[in-house]
């Protein structure tokens, strides 16, 4: 893209030069921050409206309007918005990870959400140019440094938002931009999609492989047997099949991990490992993360199972020697005649899966309780063959692995450049007021 033939200094660090017929405007000057209840809503609290809390907005515009209150449960305590307002959030990490949105199809025109968002009305500016430029760096990455407040309690100061100096180009150059982003960022959007679905069809194939392995063997022309076993079926001939209680033993007894050692030991939660792949994916000491009820002492090389929401298939090997788990989770160790790694792609398995879900309680958190766990039956295949299917696994799934790996890096690169894009357009850095003749 070709930048503007004349360019002027801003004045502002942030921007840098700016074309030189643009002007530079707090951003209080072309949007009303914070816009109050209308006189209408304020008179008829019975209607509905939209109601957004922090999960429901998302970090490229998308915006979930299918939660309705009554206007009366959400009149005060809440931010308010209406049809085609600017919104987006204040508090980190939400602010730096871009969650922003323009209020579209909201109940009867109005919306109330989380208190922890900043509401931009535009004035003096075009909505489309005005949420492109709050997505991007020049307005996230300086905001992230003016933020008040300490830990995950941060917020991007009324300050900043208020004098937030805004390149301000002509209303035609506003929608040229904004028309060049919809078009570059749809695109950009439907490539990392079609990445994403490309991740989700491998980590499917990772699961059916690992499934299969653990549940009929390696051998294709083994003699097979019915297992007796509702969520199996058959399995090899010569395989054993044995309660869970009779071959694992899940640990009792707690600890108190505000109490010294405990306080210094990882502590992993359901919420620090990945769905299906028995992979850590965070660690933090018990001080920490400020926990203050009992846990379980775990040993390394011991399986961790998560007993909530079992549908979520979260388990994984202790990897440390000082180590504890949630209560919501079990500490799993099997005697000689299964390899706690075994078990570990057992239980993460599809066939597993589907059958704790069964198993689980039917309450509003399922829960797969020990007695339920104690009474499956395990089909328990020869030591020398689970070496040889944990080989396997081994050896197909890191292959798969890296194959995820290098998309999700192809999908960071395209989310970078969709920022750098946005970016340099709302800055003038590039001139797109001809885009469609040179598209053409």
């Amino acid at each position: 893209m070709k930048a503007y033939p004349e360019y002027k200094d801003s004045g502002v660090e942030y921007l840098g030069q700016i074309p030189s017929e643009w002007t530079i405007k707090p951003l209080k000057h072309i949007a009303e921050i914070g816009p109050s209840v209308p006189k209408d809503l304020n008179a008829d609290l019975d209607r509905l409206v939209s109601f957004i809390p922090m999960e429901n907005l998302g970090t490229n515009g998308d915006l979930d309007t299918s939660i309705q209150k009554h206007a009366s449960e959400v009149r005060q305590g809440y931010s308010f918005f209406a049809e085609g307002d600017v919104i987006f959030a204040k508090v980190t990490p939400c602010f730096e990870n871009g969650k922003s949105a323009i209020a579209r199809n909201l109940c009867n025109g109005y919306g109330f959400g989380t208190t922890e968002l900043y509401v931009l009305r535009p004035k003096m500016v075009r909505t489309k140019f005005l949420f492109y430029l709050i997505s991007s760096y020049i307005f996230r990455l300086p905001g992230a440094s003016h933020m008040l407040g300490a830990g995950g309690l941060k917020r991007v100061s009324t300050n900043y938002v208020e004098y937030f100096k805004s390149p301000t180009p002509s209303d035609i150059e506003q929608k040229a931009i904004a028309n060049f982003l919809d078009r570059e960022t749809s695109r950009i959007d439907k490539l990392i999609a079609e990445k994403q679905n490309f991740i989700k069809l491998l980590k499917e194939k990772r699961q059916a492989l690992i499934s299969h392995v653990v549940t009929k063997g390696l051998d294709p022309n083994v003699k097979m047997k019915d297992s007796g076993i509702e969520w199996i079926a058959e399995v090899p001939v010569h395989w054993g099949l044995i309660k869970f209680s009779h071959f694992v033993s899940i640990r009792n007894g707690q600890v108190d991990p505000t109490e010294e050692p405990w306080s210094n030991f990882i502590l992993i939660a359901p919420n620090h490992v990945e769905s299906s792949s028995g992979r850590i994916i965070k660690k933090e000491t018990a001080r920490e993360q400020g926990a203050d009820s009992g846990k379980y002492l775990c040993k390394k090389g011991e399986v961790i199972y998560s007993k909530i929401r079992p549908g979520l298939a979260k388990a994984c090997i202790c990897e440390d020697e000082e180590t504890i788990c949630s209560a919501d989770m079990y500490p799993l160790n099997c005697d000689s005649r299964m390899l706690n790694e075994y078990l570990l792609w057992l239980i993460l398995s599809n066939e597993f899966t589907r059958n704790a879900i069964l198993e689980s309680d039917r309450v509003a958190m399922p829960k797969i309780n020990r007695e339920s766990l104690a009474k499956i039956k395990f089909p328990v295949p020869p030591i020398n063959e689970q070496l040889s299917a944990l080989s396997f696994i081994h050896e197909h799934t890191l292959r798969l692995e890296k194959i995820i790996e290098e998309t999700n890096t192809s999908i960071d690169l395209l989310k970078e450049h969709r920022t750098a894009l946005i970016s340099a357009a709302v800055t003038g850095k590039i001139d797109v007021r001809n885009y469609k003749e040179e598209a053409a």
